[in-house]
């Protein structure tokens, strides 16, 4: 990794959707705020979660390339006889792809999963996050409170906390996404 943090001076937009551990439909809030720009015409790409295999938990999680609708399935299931699950590394990595390709390409936004213990220890799609902030482009993602001051750090304090509500995702994204206020119009 560069840097393991972004230095407040040098950072575009950054903002993370704060919640209780365990929020499943926070998730599903970032993933219709994303869907729902990029159907209005803002170029959001990134990643989302969806629950998969009709599990209902983490365990079931796979991510959805917003560019391109690809899946990519995160976690190992561990046989019929766990509780449990384990992310899978292959998974990140393969998923990873979304986030460089953001920066490569450009995007108006770009939006990740979340930031969680992975990315906090620098590995997960934390490399892939600072190349997002580095470039410049506005970012979005979700941050369990366990892990904020965690966040903060990674972002040099830079990164705004959003409450987990659609109002207050829009009333961000129009501040910071210019092509988000002629979507509106």
């Amino acid at each position: 990794m560069t840097s393991d943090r972004v230095s407040p001076m040098d950072h575009a937009a950054i903002a993370a959707i704060v919640h209780a551990p365990g929020t499943a439909d926070d998730s599903a809030l970032l993933a219709a705020f994303a869907d729902d720009w990029l159907a209005r015409g803002v170029m959001v790409r990134g990643l989302v979660d969806e629950l998969a295999d009709g599990k209902g938990n983490a365990c079931g999680a796979r991510l959805r390339d917003l560019e391109t609708g690809s899946h990519y399935v995160i976690f190992q299931d561990l046989g019929p006889g766990s509780s449990g699950c384990r992310i899978d590394p292959g998974g990140v990595v393969a998923a990873s792809v979304a986030l460089r390709r953001a920066v490569e390409t450009g995007a108006d936004l770009v939006v990740a999963n979340r930031f969680g213990k992975l990315e906090a220890s620098g590995s997960g799609l934390a490399e892939e996050m600072l190349q997002v902030m580095a470039a410049g482009i506005p970012f979005i993602t979700l941050v369990a409170e366990p892990w904020l001051a965690e966040w903060q750090r990674f972002t040099g304090g830079a990164g705004q906390r959003l409450a987990p509500h659609r109002g207050a995702l829009d009333a961000w994204l129009l501040q910071h996404v210019k092509t988000a206020a002629h979507a509106v119009a």
